[in-house]
C-alpha cells in the first residue's frame, strides 16, 4: 500500500492561502460544484464539532455523512446512494452510483473513532468482490479516499486524507472534497487526479531513478565531475540503500 497524494492534512495552517491556478478558465460545472462544496464545508463545521464533542454514535455520524454527501457533494439520496449495500454476506454502509454505475463504497465509523487498517481491509473486501476501484473511509471528520488497482496482490493507494475540523484553509479542504463530488466522479476528475499523483509519487520517481538509462547517465555525470568511473550496478545499489528513502521502494 502506498500514499500517492495527500490533498489535505490536520497540520495547522501557517502560510497564506494558495494562489489561484493560472490555468485556462474553469468550466462552469466545476466552479458551481466547488462553490456548493465550499458552502457545505462551512455549514457542517459546527454540527460536526458538536457530534465530536458529545462522542455521537455511528448512526448519528452516518446521518451527518448523508447530509454532506447530498448537500455538499451532489448525490441524490434515492438514486445515487444505497445504504447497507449487500456484498455477499456482508453489508457496506454505502454503495455509491453515478448514472446507475457503482463507482465507490463508503464505510462510516463513529465520529471519534480513529480510522485504521482494519477498517480499510473491511471496505477493501467489498471493492474486491464487486470490482470497484474507489473506497472512502470516514468518521465524518476525517475523509480518506483509497484507489485499488487490480493485480496480485492488488495495489492500494491513498489519494486523499482530509480533516474537516483541522486548521487548514477552507480552500484546501474544498479542493480535496471536490474530488469526492458526484460531478468529479461523473467526469472522471478523480481518476485523472489519481493518475497525476501516481505518476509523480515517490515510488514512481524511485523506479525512474533506478532505471538502467538514468543510472547510466548518473554514472557518466559522476565521471565528468569527479573522474571516477562508477560501476552502474554498484551505483544503483548505493542509490537504493543510501539515497532513496526505503518507503519509496
Amino acid at each position: 500500500m502506498s500514499e500517492v497524494s495527500v490533498q489535505a492534512s490536520s497540520t495547522p495552517a501557517t502560510d497564506a492561502p494558495p494562489a489561484p491556478k493560472a490555468d485556462k478558465a474553469m468550466p462552469k460545472w466545476e466552479s458551481d460544484t466547488r462553490e456548493r462544496v465550499k458552502a457545505a464545508v462551512k455549514k457542517f463545521q459546527k454540527p460536526l464539532a458538536d457530534l465530536v464533542a458529545r462522542d455521537a454514535n455511528e448512526g448519528d455520524t452516518r446521518l451527518l455523512v448523508t447530509d454532506i454527501l447530498c448537500d455538499g457533494l451532489g448525490y441524490d439520496k434515492y438514486e445515487d446512494l444505497t445504504t447497507e449495500y449487500q456484498v455477499k454476506v456482508d453489508f457496506a454502509d454505502y454503495g455509491v452510483r453515478v448514472d446507475k454505475q457503482l463507482v465507490a463504497f463508503i464505510e462510516v465509523k463513529r465520529c471519534t473513532q480513529t480510522l485504521n487498517q482494519k477498517h480499510l481491509h473491511q471496505v477493501q473486501s467489498y471493492a474486491v468482490n464487486e470490482g470497484v476501484e474507489w473506497m472512502i473511509l470516514t468518521n465524518g471528520r476525517v475523509w480518506q479516499v483509497w484507489h485499488m488497482s487490480p493485480g496480485m496482490p492488488v495495489q492500494m493507494d491513498k489519494v486523499i486524507d482530509i480533516d474537516l475540523l483541522s486548521d487548514d484553509f477552507v480552500a484546501k479542504k474544498v479542493d480535496a472534497m471536490f474530488y469526492l463530488s458526484r460531478e468529479a466522479f461523473k467526469k472522471h476528475q478523480i481518476d485523472e487526479m489519481w493518475k497525476r499523483a501516481a505518476a509523480t509519487s515517490p515510488k514512481s520517481l524511485a523506479k525512474v531513478v533506478l532505471s538502467d538509462k538514468i543510472v547510466d547517465e548518473i554514472a557518466k555525470e559522476l565521471r565528468r565531475q569527479t573522474g571516477h568511473r562508477a560501476d552502474p550496478k554498484a551505483l544503483a545499489e548505493t542509490l537504493r540503500t543510501q539515497v532513496i528513502d526505503s518507503s519509496a521502494l
